[in-house]
């Protein structure tokens, strides 16, 4: 019987009239409407995971396992040479590279992302065009064209037209290894980013340009002042990952003998033969190195989406 049912058949009061009203039933508490109702929450049960889970742990010790006790590895090797100089200067190499090329790219990016967007044909197909070619052709060919640049045009020269030549250099002087890379790896990545950042615009309400406009400002600031900022959260992530992916593609510039990390391992592995404790050094500074970008990028993110953080 139910509390409602109770006081449906409670005597009327001695002093007559009506009933006192009783209190709606949405008033009152889970207890009060079902006191006889004893309720044991049960939580569920997931087994599946727990094997799951079970199977990824072993897998991951037997691994590991594998890993430290086969002596093919070299570990005592791998800590030869993990602080040696040869392997530092390519640290060092690998992370300037990175650091360059990652600007090149985004600035640029950001360059042909605005240019892509205008209402002008010949602006938006130039655009277009270098992101086509650039994505469409691989890194390792651009690479080498560029490293190769002198075999199209061995002389370089800045003149003015029907004038005077103001500079001429030789190409191979002017191309090194080391320009050869930030224009294949820089080029490279603008197209990407270019991409990137016009979809992070593209997810910018319209209605706040137009308002922007109404109010007189000019279509730079506003891409500024009202859209850059706010596509900021949408372009953070992918460029943190393109910048991931970049430290890893250096690894390419070896092939233009560019003394970066993994060229630095080759080095000396071709002089002691002990390829694999060598490939394992790189192998730790890449993953070190990746490891502090993805904290980075996390704090970076976090910065950014303050403002899109409900109250409370």
């Amino acid at each position: 019987m139910t509390l409602l049912q109770s006081a449906e058949r409670s005597p009327t009061p001695a002093t007559g009239g009506a009933p006192e009203p009783m209190p709606a039933a949405g008033a009152l508490s889970w207890d009060e409407r079902y006191p006889d109702d004893n309720l044991v929450v049960v939580p569920q049960r997931h087994p599946g995971r727990w094997a799951v889970a079970a199977v990824l742990v072993v897998l991951g010790l037997l691994f590991l396992r594998l890993v430290v006790t086969n002596e093919n590895f070299g570990w005592a090797t791998v800590g030869h040479y993990l602080f040696d100089s040869t392997i530092l200067s390519g640290v060092w190499m690998t992370v300037w590279l990175t650091v360059v090329t990652m600007v090149l790219g985004v600035v640029l990016g950001i360059v042909l992302a605005v240019m892509r967007l205008s209402r002008n044909p010949l602006i938006k197909g130039a655009a277009t065009s270098f992101i086509w070619f650039f994505r469409g052709t691989p890194v390792l060919v651009q690479l080498i064209f560029w490293y190769n640049l002198a075999i199209l045009f061995p002389q370089i020269s800045l003149s003015i037209p029907f004038g005077p030549t103001l500079l001429q250099a030789s190409t191979n002087d002017l191309i090194t290894p080391y320009v050869a890379a930030i224009l294949g790896l820089g080029l490279n990545e603008a197209a990407y980013m270019a991409e990137i950042v016009r979809a992070g615009i593209a997810s910018v309400d319209d209605g706040q340009q137009e308002a922007a406009r109404a109010l007189g400002m000019r279509d730079r600031k506003v891409t500024a002042r009202i859209v850059l900022p706010q596509a900021m959260p949408f372009i953070i992530p992918p460029t943190g990952n393109e910048t991931i992916g970049m430290l890893k593609m250096t690894s390419l510039v070896s092939v233009i003998s560019l003394s970066d990390l993994l060229y630095s391992a080759q080095t000396i592995y071709s002089r002691t033969y002990e390829t694999i404790p060598l490939l394992m050094v790189a192998c730790v500074w890449y993953l070190l190195a990746t490891s502090v970008l993805s904290l980075l990028q996390r704090r970076i993110e976090r910065h950014f989406n303050k403002s899109r953080r409900s109250p409370g």
